[in-house]
């Protein structure tokens, strides 16, 4: 079944189209890795998916759901590139950031109660964060926010969570540790898109490849990607060969 489906969408800056003619589909329990040069419009495509960019062209369905009826958002994780959403000066401890998590998916008014306690606590439990549950964002280590972040992303048990470059700022223990939760996420049946830079390493953890360039270059499995003589012409065959060989 197909949890997001993306058909023909084009967006512009200024008359600037930056993502053009872009169709895929997302599987349920797929592990997407999104990849491209910078400047590619990887976060531009996830923008639009989430309705945060305007589209000139074309239909985003999730869930089943075209866009513009699509309410269930605590059906989706979602973290941002920037971890400068992640505030370290904001005065709030590491439980309360994570459930914040839960209020999407809330009517109003917006509060966090007593019943949601056991997702808060299973989520810090998971991601090993319970010791520092009262501690404020800026005592936090970049590894640590990144968990925290994640736990908000998880708490109120998505069934697709989408990662915008999430390692960018962590040492290589702390992103390997990183990597390990998201393959355990995707195991337990959670669909993952995660947009990187780290096309070398992709073929590690993600079991599909889209790669983007304005418009799609591919999009489908490793082993079609290793075997196709378009993205041998893209990239020149000894580019594709150290990706394949990395996978």
């Amino acid at each position: 079944m197909s949890v997001i489906s993306v058909k023909n969408i084009s967006v512009k800056y200024q008359s600037v189209e930056v993502v053009s003619d872009v169709s895929f589909d997302v599987e349920a329990g797929d592990y997407l890795g999104i990849v491209g040069p910078n400047g590619s419009g990887k976060t531009t495509l996830i923008r639009a998916i989430f309705g945060l960019v305007n589209t000139s062209k074309g239909s985003i369905s999730l869930l089943g759901k075209d866009l513009s009826g699509f309410q269930n958002w605590g059906q989706i994780g979602y973290l941002p590139q920037k971890i400068a959403a992640f505030d370290s000066h904001f005065p709030a401890s590491v439980k309360e950031i994570v459930a914040m998590g839960l209020l999407a998916g809330k009517k109003f008014p917006k509060k966090i109660t007593s019943a949601d306690e056991p997702a808060i606590d299973r989520i810090l439990e998971l991601f090993d964060i319970v010791k520092i549950k009262d501690k404020l964002a800026g005592e936090l280590s970049g590894g640590q926010q990144q968990r925290v972040v994640l736990a908000r992303a998880m708490v109120s048990n998505p069934q697709i969570l989408v990662l915008d470059e999430p390692s960018t700022a962590l040492d290589p223990e702390a992103r390997e540790k990183f990597t390990e939760v998201l393959q355990q996420l995707n195991k337990q049946g959670i669909t993952i898109l995660l947009v990187t830079h780290d096309i070398m390493n992709i073929g590690k953890y993600a079991t599909k490849l889209l790669y983007l360039d304005r418009k799609l270059i591919f999009h489908g499995s490793f082993q079609d990607f290793c075997g196709s003589a378009e993205v041998t012409e893209y990239f020149g065959g000894v580019a594709q060969h150290i990706i394949c060989h990395r996978h």
